[in-house]
Order: structure tokens, then C-alpha cells, then sequence
């Protein structure tokens, strides 16, 4: 493709504004809009219309079918695909789309995770168009497909998706901010939204070695693997020039997610070898979850055409850096105001610092929950290396909000803060450098970076509408306490600076600006009493406690039994990947691991036979025989432990001691499998190992 055409193609599949205003009525199109951008509720008397011209748009494009595409409780996506074309009263093909169609669909709801909510004989669910989230045509090899992204439900009203939570806490977070802004006197604003630049990482694997490694095919990681003779230790990857062949596919991506509307600008190598990101413009916290979900669908559709294979999981690699999705988190108002830009004198930016304070207040109140919601098998692997957050909830307010939160803490309003400055170079050719006002801290797992904050915690698989939905709610409550009390207040002014200090005083003890990973500030948040929850299950459990319930449901996100059955699902979810993990590592231990230990065992064996008949020495031999021996013992033993642990886990019934088994027994058994193979790989013959290592894997290109 042609620069001028990768220019002219973004968007191209997009059923955007502009085919909007061209496609239909002026008085449908500003209904629509008036829908997408203010939030009102959509007049259903323009939907035949819309859908009309949805499916014109759609058959130049190429497309025969249109699906429903919604984001069930599995974190992927979910599509059920119907023709445009029907049957007219003579018999002849018509392509026919109606409004009842673009705005409701029904999905089989019994067979996707409910945690109790559907039994299997109950199948009715429903798809409710979000025409938020625009609609696009998307290629699946020859085949073109109209796609409606949408919410889905129960027959009973009950959400069963990522996004009908997601959109309920943007209407709370709205409901809330108007009327902070109002009682602070900003009353032009007729709508907040959260916006949302999610940073995706991921790695690259020739198919050749993944179609010889049953644990990445089966899990997305590996479950064995000796560290390679050379790591990330040269610090020579991260920005680093890229391969001709990475480079292809990067420029294959970007044109298909710019294709589809994806705002892709940032590509680079990231610290691991075979690690990259990709990261795009922000958009509202709705478009840019799905965005998300159709960049990794895209990622591992273009890797294979590449041969590669394209790998989502935290931490596929033991001893490298996992991959994470920095989801970067504003608010915006429609009158075009960042409420986290803090301005070049915040301490001044009353706005700012109630929304500042509001967020430090969220986050303090509802670390756990937080946590909770980056609980993954995954992330489990991940978060607490020095690579990543540790499982402690902080807040990083960088040296000059931190200047302010401090002296408010201490009872005191701020007065003049350090500013940024200049950064002098001391090199005549180059220019002078205006400074932000904070550095970065990428050992943080809740950090302000300038005009948003970044919360680094959540997993390189996850959705982006399970982390966001909670922030959205938390910060929506934390508002609401502060909107109850301005309202009721004779003096805003007074009330407004009572709050700051009380808050400042209250939760300084959530906001660290140093080294999360050392050992030092673990020791530090236990005696501030900041909760350490390390174990995902744990962290999952954080869910059913009341003041959680209470929360989704003063803010009308969610049900009392609708978070109920995401805490059911989540533990499903951890149980049955730790119980897939578990049999995969058996079946590689066994049927290819034991085989080759014993097979080099017996060539030593027979080996040194023939030396000794010709009387030489076997010391060496009989050496290497011996640590052979004793790792594979070693490894059988483990092997029995690890069915064990399986067994213990399919006989519990309870689901949350379930997850309990497999995050202590199944996952130690496991380490232990692994820790003998490995130490074999060490020392059997390279030609008998059965499966590509560490140093193919994440350096041949």
C-alpha cells in the first residue's frame, strides 16, 4: 500500500461521523448524535433508517453477514454471524436489515459463564447495541462481516458481559463529576467521560517452535524452559532497532488496525527479547475497551500470516520481563477541559485538586478491590518481579503534587509549588528543554504522569473493561461524597479547602513516590496498614465483602448478585487455567521429558560400558550418570505430587477452595516438575531435548 493510501485508509471500515453525516437524514444523523456524544436515549423510531444504510454502506464493502459482537464473562469477544440476504414473496434474494435487528439480538446465554445467574436449560440472553462503539466491517480471510458492538445480558435484565458495567460507571462517573463541577460553579459542562490510552504489550514466537511446544499451544506460556545463556541482562532490546521481519508485520498491523479505526502511533521493542508494544491516541474508556479487543485479535491474526505466533500472556518466558496493559486514565468534559491537567500552578486549579483529591480518597478506600480486578493467573506470575507492580496499591503523585498533598496533610493549604523548570543540556546545538512537573515512576502501580494517571497493574490478556469499570465506580463514589457535602455547604469555598485537608490527612498514607519493588517499602506499607494481598485468589475473594457490595450498588453498576457471579466466574476461571496448566505439565513431563532423561541416562549408560571394556576411565561418565539419575527421580517424584494435587482439587467441591488447591498445591507440584526439568535440560543432550529452548524461542528471527 502506497504512502498516500496508508494515510486515506484509516477508518476505512468504519462506520464513522463522516459516513454518518453523509449516509443519512440530517434529523436522524443529529438524533444519533445527540444519543452518542450527550448520552440520551436512543429514539427508536430512526433505527430502520440507520440500519438501512448500515447495510448499504456494509454490501459496497463487501459484506453478506452482520454479527452482534459483544464481550462475554470469558474476557474474550463473542460473534454469532446472520446473512443480510432473505427470501421475498417470489422466491428472489433480497439484502434486507431492519432496526429490530441492528438493536437487539439473542444470543445462547446458558453456555457462556454465568456464575449461577443462567442455568443450562436457560438460554434466552440478549445483545443490546451500543451505538456508542462504532460499527465497522472486518475481514476474516475472504469473508466480510458487518460488526455491532453491543452489551449482553439476561433474560432477567442481569449483565453477563464486560461492557454493561463499564457504561453503567460512565454514566455514574457523569452523574457524579456535573455536579462536583456545578457546586464548584463550572457549570458549562454538560458531560464527563473517562478517557483511555491502553499500552499493549506482547511477544513474538517463530510459529516453527510453537507448533513443537505443547505448553504455549495449550496455555500461551511456557511451563518449561532453562534460562537462556543470555537474558535482557544487556538492556540492549528495549527501543532498540527493529528486525526486517517484526518490522513487516508492525506495518502490516498498523494498516488493519487503522483500517478498522484503531489509532496505533506507538510501535517499539520492549525490555524482553521478542517483547514489543503497541499503543494508541486516547478515546473514551467505552471505544478504546473495544478497540483493545480488536487489537489482539488483530496482533495474533497478522503473526501468523507472518509465521509468527503472537503471545498475550503476562509471563510466557520465567526470567524475562512479562508483558503487561498500562491503561492510561482521564476524564474529559465536552467543553474541553482534561480535569487532570493540573495547570501550571495546581495548587491554584481547585477543579483539579477535588478530582486529585477524590481519586487518592478511591483508591486508598478501595485498594483491594483494585487489586481484585487485575486478579488473573497470569498477572499472577508478574506482579511483584521487578518488572512489574508489586501486589501493594499505591499512588505516585511525582515531587510536586506530592509538595502540595504533604503540606495539606499537615493541615495547611499550599501556596507556591516547585514548577517544572528547564532542562539545560550543555550542548549549544541543542534546544532547551521545558520540564514536566513530575518524573515517570514505572515501579508504581497507580501513577500520575503529567495529565492522567497510569494504572501499570493490569495483565497483557486482560480487558481493559474489567480494571476501567472499576476505577470509573470508585472515583464516581469518592465525587458523590464530595458533591453531597459542596451542595449542603453555605460556604463552598470553606467547605471545598475542609475537604482537601481532610482527605490529604486521611490517605497520604496511599501515596509513595519511591522504589515500589524494594523490600523496604513492602516492611513501609505494612506498618502504614495498606492491605498486601499476593495470591489472586485471595485478592478475587476481596469481592464479596460488603463495603464492595455496597459500592457497585449505591452507584448502580452492579447488582448484589451480579458481582457475586463475577466472583464465581473469576475463581472458575483460576481453578479450571491452573487445572489445564497442571495436566499439561503432566503430559510434557511424562511423555516427553522422562523419556529423553531416561534415553540419555541409558546412552551414558551403554557409553561407558564400551569404555571400561576397553579400560579406560569412567569418572566423568559415571559423574554425569549420577546427576542424571537423581534430577530424574527427582522429576518422577514431582510428577506424583503434582497428580496428587490434581486429584485433591477435582475432589473439592466448593469453588473458592477449589482455587485455593490449585494456587497452593497445584502450583507448587508444578514448580517443582519444573524446577527437575529444567535442571535436566541443563545437562541432556541437545540433540535429544524435545523441545526448542528459551534461546531459540526469544532470539531466533
Amino acid at each position: 500500500m502506497g504512502e498516500a493510501n496508508k494515510a486515506s485508509c484509516f477508518g476505512s471500515s468504519v462506520f464513522n461521523d463522516a459516513v454518518m453525516a453523509e449516509r443519512l437524514p440530517k434529523t436522524v444523523y443529529k438524533s444519533l448524535k445527540k444519543t452518542i456524544q450527550k448520552g440520551e436515549m436512543l429514539d427508536e423510531s430512526i433505527a430502520d433508517v440507520v440500519a438501512n444504510a448500515m447495510k448499504d454502506w456494509a454490501v459496497e464493502k463487501g459484506a453478506t453477514h452482520y454479527c452482534h459482537w459483544f464481550q462475554p464473562m470469558t474476557g474474550l469477544t463473542a460473534e454469532k454471524h446472520d446473512s443480510f440476504i432473505t427470501v421475498g414473496s417470489n422466491g428472489e434474494s433480497i439484502m434486507e436489515f431492519s432496526g429490530k435487528k441492528l438493536i437487539q439480538g439473542e444470543p445462547d446465554a446458558s453456555s457462556f459463564p454465568s456464575g449461577g445467574l443462567r442455568a443450562t436449560f436457560e438460554a434466552r440472553g440478549y445483545t443490546a447495541w451500543d451505538c456508542t462503539s462504532p460499527v465497522f466491517v472486518k475481514e476474516d480471510g475472504e469473508n466480510k462481516t458487518l460488526y455491532i458492538p453491543c452489551a449482553f445480558c439476561s433474560y432477567k435484565g442481569q449483565a453477563l458481559d464486560k461492557k454493561t458495567p463499564l457504561l453503567r460507571s460512565m454514566d455514574a462517573l457523569n452523574t457524579q463529576a456535573l455536579r462536583v463541577l456545578k457546586a464548584l460553579g463550572h457549570t458549562a459542562t454538560t458531560r464527563v467521560v473517562a478517557t483511555l490510552g491502553p499500552e499493549q504489550e506482547y511477544f513474538l514466537i517463530d510459529r516453527s517452535f510453537v507448533e513443537r511446544r505443547l505448553d504455549i499451544m495449550l496455555t500461551g506460556r511456557t511451563l518449561f524452559g532453562a534460562p537462556s545463556p543470555r537474558g535482557q541482562e544487556m538492556e540492549d532490546h528495549y527501543f532498540g532497532s527493529l528486525h526486517e521481519r517484526i518490522g513487516s508485520f508492525m506495518a502490516e498491523l498498523n494498516e488493519e488496525l487503522w483500517k478498522l479505526g484503531v489509532t496505533a502511533t506507538t510501535q517499539h521493542n520492549e525490555v524482553a527479547p521478542a517483547q514489543y508494544e503497541v499503543a494508541p491516541v486516547f478515546g473514551t474508556v467505552n471505544v478504546a475497551s473495544d478497540h483493545n479487543q480488536l487489537a489482539m485479535d488483530t496482533l495474533q491474526k497478522v503473526a501468523l500470516r507472518h509465521d509468527f505466533v503472537c503471545l498475550l500472556h503476562e509471563k510466557p518466558f520465567a526470567g524475562v520481563n512479562g508483558s503487561g496493559k498500562h491503561n492510561n486514565w482521564s476524564m474529559s468534559t465536552d467543553d474541553g477541559l482534561n480535569l487532570l491537567d493540573p495547570g501550571s500552578t495546581p495548587e491554584s486549579n481547585m477543579i483539579f485538586m477535588v478530582v486529585l483529591a477524590a481519586i487518592v480518597r478511591a483508591v486508598d478506600v478501595n485498594s483491594k478491590l483494585l487489586r481484585a480486578s487485575v486478579a488473573t493467573t497470569g498477572n499472577e506470575h508478574r506482579l511483584g518481579a521487578n518488572e512489574a507492580p508489586p501486589a501493594i496499591v499505591s499512588v505516585f503523585l511525582g515531587d510536586q503534587l506530592n509538595e502540595i498533598f504533604e503540606t495539606m496533610a499537615k493541615g495547611t493549604l499550599a501556596g507556591c509549588s516547585s514548577g517544572g523548570g528547564k532542562l539545560q543540556l550543555g550542548v549549544s546545538s541543542l534546544p532547551v528543554l521545558p520540564k514536566d512537573t513530575t518524573d515517570r515512576n514505572r515501579t508504581s502501580p497507580f501513577a500520575f504522569t503529567g495529565n492522567r494517571f497510569e494504572f501499570r497493574m493490569v495483565g497483557s490478556s486482560q480487558s481493559c473493561a474489567g480494571p476501567v469499570f472499576v476505577i470509573n465506580t470508585i472515583v464516581a463514589d469518592a465525587l458523590r461524597e464530595i458533591a453531597d457535602e459542596l451542595e449542603g455547604a453555605k460556604d463552598v469555598k470553606a467547605a471545598t479547602e475542609k475537604i482537601l485537608l481532610r482527605i490529604a490527612k486521611d490517605h497520604i498514607r496511599v501515596v509513595f513516590n519511591g522504589d515500589n519493588y524494594s523490600e523496604a517499602w513492602r516492611e513501609e506499607a505494612s506498618r502504614r496498614g495498606l492491605p498486601i494481598v499476593n495470591s489472586a485468589v485471595d485478592a478475587i475473594c476481596c469481592m464479596k465483602e460488603k463495603q464492595f457490595i455496597d459500592l457497585f450498588e449505591r452507584n448502580a453498576v452492579l447488582r448484589h448478585d451480579e458481582l457475586e457471579a463475577r466472583m464465581e466466574i473469576l475463581l472458575e476461571n483460576y481453578l479450571k487455567t491452573i487445572k489445564i496448566e497442571g495436566k499439561v505439565t503432566l503430559d510434557m513431563a511424562k511423555r516427553q521429558i522422562l523419556p529423553a532423561a531416561m534415553k540419555f541416562a541409558g546412552d551414558i549408560a551403554s557409553g561407558m560400558a564400551c569404555v571400561k571394556d576397553a579400560g579406560g576411565s569412567c569418572k566423568a561418565q559415571q559423574a554425569k550418570l549420577t546427576e542424571v539419575c537423581t534430577l530424574t527421580d527427582a522429576l518422577a517424584d514431582a510428577i506424583g505430587e503434582l497428580e496428587a494435587a490434581l486429584a485433591k482439587a477435582t475432589a473439592t467441591a466448593d469453588i473458592e477452595a477449589a482455587a485455593q488447591v490449585a494456587s497452593k498445591d497445584i502450583r507448587t507440584a508444578m514448580g517443582k516438575v519444573r524446577t527437575a526439568a529444567d535442571s535436566l535440560e541443563k545437562i541432556v543432550d541437545a540433540d535429544i531435548w524435545p523441545m526448542p529452548t528459551y534461546a531459540e524461542m526469544l532470539f531466533m528471527r
